[in-house]
């Protein structure tokens, strides 16, 4: 009899929120009568738009690197991200006194290409499109000698995301439901880790923009199933497979997948923002869009909701919240 050792466990994620301790942020859980009357539910908003770099990207990317050792720290570290763990690993890389090369789509938000310079960070680009960003970046990380940090694929990492589920569920107690946002699914990972692992019976629900429904498909196939890069509002979700590891934690614990489109993405960004007074990131806003919109069906009494980001520039942020119609 043969068992198989899950790549993340609730003590790494209790070993990471000590880790990260004084240095990530304990963000702000948010709470609006508005909202919990329009969805009929306790709604508890863990606002991860007010973590460093502005996304939960800082917990994993920061467990990650503080576990280097001194040689590769001095060597420095690469990455890959269309912009949060791009930031993330930029300001790991400063806060522990080494550098960073991160390889970024052309088309990534002008934005975060600019806070993660301003981090320090060497960007290389790339086409999403037609590139192989991990390629890329596995090849420069073995041409200069760097530690390569992935976005979800490392252990380290979905530990250090789960800090924001467990920091959830220490604030407000036990939830029926959790809705996360799904791209790589790491902070999927590191959420249904912490949630099944304290509450057995919780609902896992993870959305998705319908434009990249891969980890929809891959749960319903149940193996990983690509598909071409998706066009959507929400950049942080635009990718065309599950991770490896973040899947074969997801297809044991996630109860769910929901869909919410550009539109509905769109106003729940304006819902945050007119009602509950703060700017959230298209990826971060699918959670959210998915309540609204009662994509999810019915819920329990209480429900909780990872808002995963807000980076997202003044300008891009009018285009995206103007008047519809």
């Amino acid at each position: 009899m043969t068992t198989t050792t899950p790549p993340v466990t609730l003590d790494d994620v209790r070993d990471a929120a000590a880790r990260l301790k004084g240095v990530a942020h304990r963000t702000p859980v948010l709470r609006s009568r508005t909202l919990d009357e329009l969805v009929g539910a306790e709604v508890f908003l863990k606002c991860e738009n007010f973590q460093r770099v502005g996304a939960f990207k800082f917990r994993g990317a920061y467990n990650a690197a503080s576990r280097l050792s001194p040689e590769q720290l001095g060597r420095g570290i690469a990455a890959y991200s269309s912009g949060n763990h791009a930031q993330a690993v930029a300001l790991a890389a400063r806060e522990l006194g080494t550098t960073a090369v991160i390889v970024m789509p052309e088309d990534a938000p002008p934005s975060k290409r600019a806070a993660t310079e301003g981090y320090g960070a060497e960007i290389v680009t790339y086409d999403r499109y037609t590139g192989d960003r991990v390629a890329i970046a596995e090849a420069l990380a073995a041409e200069r000698g760097l530690a390569l940090i992935p976005p979800y694929e490392h252990p380290h990492v979905m530990a250090g995301q789960g800090t924001a589920a467990l920091e959830l569920l220490e604030e407000v107690g036990e939830l029926g439901a959790l809705l996360t946002p799904v791209g790589g699914g790491g902070l999927m990972a590191g959420s249904a880790t912490v949630a099944k692992g304290l509450h057995p019976e919780i609902r896992m629900i993870g959305v998705e923009p319908e434009a990249g429904d891969d980890t929809k498909r891959s749960l319903e196939a149940g193996r990983r199933v690509g598909i071409p890069v998706p066009h959507t509002i929400a950049d942080g979700q635009a990718l065309h497979i599950p991770g490896e590891l973040t899947f074969s934690v997801n297809r044991r614990l996630v109860d769910e997948i929901a869909l919410v489109d550009d539109d509905e993405i769109r106003d729940a960004m304006r819902f945050a923002f007119e009602r509950l007074k703060i700017v959230v990131e298209p990826s971060g806003a699918t959670p959210l869009a998915a309540l609204l919109t009662g994509r999810v069906g019915a819920l329990p009494r209480r429900v909780g909701v990872i808002v995963s980001g807000g980076n997202v520039d003044a300008a891009r942020f009018a285009e995206l919240c103007g008047s519809r119609g």
